[in-house]
C-alpha cells in the first residue's frame, strides 16, 4: 500500500514537471496553454499536496506572471482560475500570492474596460480566495484600492432591476455581481474588519433601491448577506444603515415576504433570510426596534413562526429576532402579547428538544415579564401612558376585557410555573442520580454478603477479584437503570455470576455433581423415576438452604423454590422497590426501574428454564380482586401511572396475580357505561 502511495505521488510530481515544461516552451499556442492550465487545476483538486510541489518548482509564480504577460485573455483566465483553485486548496499557496502586486494587478484586470466580464469573474474569484479567513488580505484589498473597485463594481454591473437571468449577457453580468457580493462579505468578516465595514457601507443606499424594486431570491439574498456582515457587531454601521432607511426597507421587504409566503414555500424560507439581517440591525441597538413597531413585524414573525415548513434553526432565528425585537421596546412586547406570542413561546419551550432555540425562547418571556404584569392590572391602575389611547380602544373592541387581563395573569403564572418546574426538573435529575447510586451499592453489598457466606468465609483477595467481574455496570450507566432494563443476556449473566450455589460448588470442587444432579432434575420429574442426593452436595448446601434439596419420588412434586435465580431476583426486587418506595422519584426512573423487576416468567428465561413437549400447562384458578386489591390498583396508579409491574411488586397483591391481571382490571374499572338506546 505504501509503495502505491509512493508511486502515485511521484507521477504526480513528474505530470506537473511536464505540464510546467508545456507551459514555458507553447507561448505562442495559447490552445496548449489553456489545456495545460485546466490538466494543472484538476491534478491540484485531486491532491492538496500537488499544489505545494507546483509552488516549490517555481510554477505558482510561473503561471502568476503568465496571467499578467499573456496577451490572449483565454489564457489569462485559466491562469487566474488555476491560481484561485491551488490558493484555494493550500494556504501556504494561498501566503505565497498574497502580495500587493499581484492585488495591484487584478485591480488592473477590474478596472480596464477591455477586460471580458469572465476575465473580471476570474479575477474577482481569486481576491475572493486571497481574502477569505485572512487579515492580511483583507488589509492588502483595501491599500491597493481594490475594494474601492469592487464597491463600484457593485454600483455598475447590474444597471437594471428587471432581471432577465435567460438572456446569456445578462446571466454572466448577474454571475459577476454575486461574485462580487460574496468577495465584499469576506473582505468586511471572517475576520471582522471595522475599516473594511465602514469603506463597505457606502453601498447601504444602493443596496435599499435593490432591495425595494426586486424582490427575488437572487437579489435579497447576497444583498442581505452583504448588509448582514457589514454591519454585523459594529454600532456605527448599524445606526448609519438605519440613517438612510435601512431597517424600514427591510422591514417592508419582509411584511411583502410574510404575506406572500401564504402562497409560495420559497418566500416563507426568504423571509427568513431578511429576518436574520434585521435582527443583525437590532441586536446591539435593542432601542431601535421601536422603527419596527410601526410596521408590526412581531406579529408578522409570530405568522411567520407557525409556518409548517419551516426547520428548527429557521424557528430559532425567529425567536431570536423576537427576543432583541421586544428587548427594550413596549410596544413589540405589547403587540407580542396582543397576538398570543407567549403561548407560543411555552410551547416552544416545552415541545422543542433545541437547546438553543429554548434559550431564545426564554429570553422573550423574561422580556415580556413586565409587561404581562402591566396588563394583569386592571384598566384604572394601568400606567403604560404610551399606549394608554391604544389600550382604550382595545377596551372598545373587546366585549369583555376583565377576560383578557385574567389570561395575563395565567400566563404570568405559567411563566414562572415553568421556571420553577426547570429547576426542580433539573434537582430531581442530580437527585435520581445520586439515589440510583445507592440502589446499585445495597445491590452489590447483599450479593456480595450473600457469596460469602455461601462458601462459609470471608471474601479473599482473589474473591474481591472476581467479583469485579460481576455485569453490575448495565445498572449504573449513565446514572440510570437504562441498558440493564431489557437486555437479558446482561442480566442473565448477573444472576448467574452472583450464583451462591456455583461459587459454593467451585470452592469445593463438587461442579460436576451439582451439575449431573440440576442437568437430571427436570427429566426425572417427567419420567418419574429418582434421585439419590450426595452427602458432599447435603453437606456443602447448607449453608445457602435452610433444608437440604429433597429427593424427588414423582413428577408433582417439586423443587425448592430458594433456587439461586429466585434468591438473587428476590434481593434485586426488595432493591428496587424499596427505592422507589417514596414519591420523590421522576415518572421516567420509575418506568425504567419497573423493568428491571424479574417476574416469574422473566426469570425461567434468564435461568434457562423451559416448558418441555410433554409437560401440561395448568390453568390457574380464578381468584376476585378483593376490596383491599382495588385500593391497591387505584392507588398504586396514582402514585406510579400506568407501569402495572411496579404496582405489583410495589403492594402485597394476592399470589398468582399477574401485571396483565391488574391492567384488565383497571381499565374494568373505569370504563364508562355505554349509554342506553331510546
Amino acid at each position: 500500500m505504501e509503495s502505491e502511495d509512493t508511486k502515485k505521488i511521484q507521477e504526480m510530481k513528474t505530470d506537473l514537471n511536464l505540464l510546467l515544461e508545456c507551459l514555458k516552451y507553447q507561448m505562442d499556442n495559447p490552445f496548449s496553454q489553456k489545456e495545460a492550465l485546466v490538466t494543472i487545476h484538476s491534478i491540484c483538486q485531486q491532491n492538496s499536496n500537488a499544489g505545494v510541489y507546483f509552488r516549490e518548482i517555481g510554477g505558482l509564480m510561473f503561471v502568476k506572471n503568465l496571467a499578467k504577460s499573456s496577451e490572449h485573455s483565454m489564457v489569462k483566465e485559466a491562469a487566474l482560475y488555476t491560481l484561485g483553485a491551488v490558493a484555494e486548496q493550500n494556504v501556504y499557496c494561498q501566503q505565497t500570492l498574497c502580495t500587493s502586486e499581484l492585488f495591484e494587478d487584478l485591480t488592473w484586470f477590474l478596472s480596464n474596460d477591455d477586460s471580458n466580464t469572465n476575465l473580471k469573474r476570474m479575477s474577482v474569484y481569486v481576491i475572493l480566495v486571497l481574502v477569505s479567513n485572512n487579515r492580511t488580505g483583507q488589509t492588502l484589498v483595501r491599500e491597493t484600492g481594490c475594494i474601492t473597485v469592487l464597491t463600484q463594481l457593485f454600483r455598475t454591473v447590474l444597471s437594471k432591476y428587471e432581471l432577465n437571468l435567460s438572456d446569456k449577457n445578462a446571466f454572466q453580468s448577474y454571475q459577476l455581481w454575486s461574485s462580487v457580493c460574496s468577495t465584499l462579505c469576506v473582505c468586511v468578516n471572517n475576520p471582522q474588519n471595522d475599516e473594511n465595514q465602514m469603506l463597505c457601507c457606502s453601498l447601504f443606499p444602493h443596496a435599499n433601491d435593490w432591495l425595494i424594486n426586486c424582490i427575488k431570491p437572487e437579489i435579497i439574498r447576497p444583498v442581505c448577506s452583504f448588509i448582514g456582515l457589514t454591519l454585523a457587531n459594529n454600532t456605527y454601521v448599524q445606526k448609519y444603515f438605519i440613517s438612510v432607511g435601512g431597517l424600514d426597507v427591510l422591514s417592508q421587504v419582509l411584511v411583502q415576504l410574510e404575506s406572500d409566503s401564504h402562497k409560495t414555500l420559497s418566500s416563507a424560507k426568504l423571509a427568513v433570510v431578511v429576518t436574520k439581517t434585521v435582527d443583525a440591525c437590532i441586536a446591539d441597538n435593542p432601542t431601535f426596534g421601536i422603527i419596527l413597531s410601526k410596521y408590526q413585524i412581531v406579529s408578522k414573525l409570530l405568522t411567520l413562526l407557525l409556518h409548517e415548513s419551516l426547520d428548527s434553526g429557521e424557528k430559532f432565528s425567529i425567536i431570536l429576532t423576537l427576543g432583541h425585537c421586544t428587548e427594550d421596546c413596549e410596544e413589540n412586547q405589547y403587540d407580542l402579547f396582543k397576538n398570543n406570542g407567549l403561548p407560543l413561546m411555552i410551547q416552544a419551550l416545552t415541545e422543542s428538544q433545541n437547546e438553543e432555540l429554548n434559550k431564545a425562547a426564554t429570553f422573550v418571556l423574561h422580556n415580556c415579564k413586565k409587561i404581562t404584569e402591566k396588563l394583569s392590572l386592571s384598566l384604572g391602575e394601568y400606567s403604560f401612558d404610551e399606549n394608554e389611547e391604544q389600550l382604550k380602544d382595545v377596551n372598545m373592541r373587546e366585549k369583555n376585557l376583565e377576560e383578557y387581563w385574567k389570561k395575563a395573569k395565567e400566563i404570568l403564572h405559567r411563566i414562572e410555573q415553568l421556571e420553577r418546574e426547570r429547576n426542580e426538573e433539573k434537582t430531581q435529575r442530580e437527585k435520581d442520580k445520586d439515589d440510583v447510586s445507592s440502589m446499585n451499592i445495597n445491590i452489590q453489598n447483599t450479593l456480595k454478603h450473600l457469596h460469602a457466606d455461601s462458601i462459609g468465609r470471608g471474601p479473599t483477595a482473589e474473591d474481591k477479584d472476581k467479583r469485579q467481574s460481576i455485569k453490575l455496570q448495565s445498572y449504573q450507566s449513565h446514572g440510570v437503570l437504562s441498558s440493564a432494563c431489557t437486555n437479558d443476556h446482561q442480566m442473565k449473566t448477573l444472576l448467574k455470576s452472583a450464583n451462591p450455589v456455583n461459587a459454593c460448588y467451585r470452592e469445593s470442587g463438587q461442579s460436576k455433581t451439582l451439575c449431573k444432579a440440576n442437568s437430571s432434575s427436570n427429566q426425572n420429574l417427567h419420567e418419574g423415576t429418582t434421585f439419590e442426593k450426595k452427602n458432599s452436595v447435603s453437606q456443602s448446601s447448607d449453608h445457602v438452604f435452610k433444608h437440604p434439596i429433597p429427593v424427588v419420588k414423582n413428577r408433582k412434586q417439586q423443587l425448592p423454590v430458594t433456587d439461586p435465580f429466585t434468591l438473587c431476583s428476590d434481593i434485586i426486587n426488595k432493591e428496587v422497590i424499596s427505592f422507589l418506595a417514596t414519591d420523590n422519584h421522576s415518572k421516567m426512573l420509575k418506568y425504567r426501574c419497573s423493568e428491571i423487576l424479574l417476574t416469574p416468567r422473566r426469570r425461567r428465561q434468564l435461568s434457562g428454564e423451559s416448558s418441555t413437549s410433554g409437560e401440561i400447562k395448568k390453568r390457574r384458578i380464578r381468584k376476585n380482586f378483593t376490596e383491599e386489591e382495588v385500593n391497591y390498583l387505584f392507588n398504586g396508579v396514582k402514585k406510579m401511572g400506568n407501569h402495572w409491574n411496579l404496582i405489583l411488586w410495589s403492594f402485597p397483591f394476592q399470589q398468582g396475580r399477574k401485571a396483565v391481571d391488574l391492567a384488565h382490571k383497571y381499565h374494568k374499572l373505569t370504563k364508562r357505561p355505554k349509554c342506553a338506546a331510546p
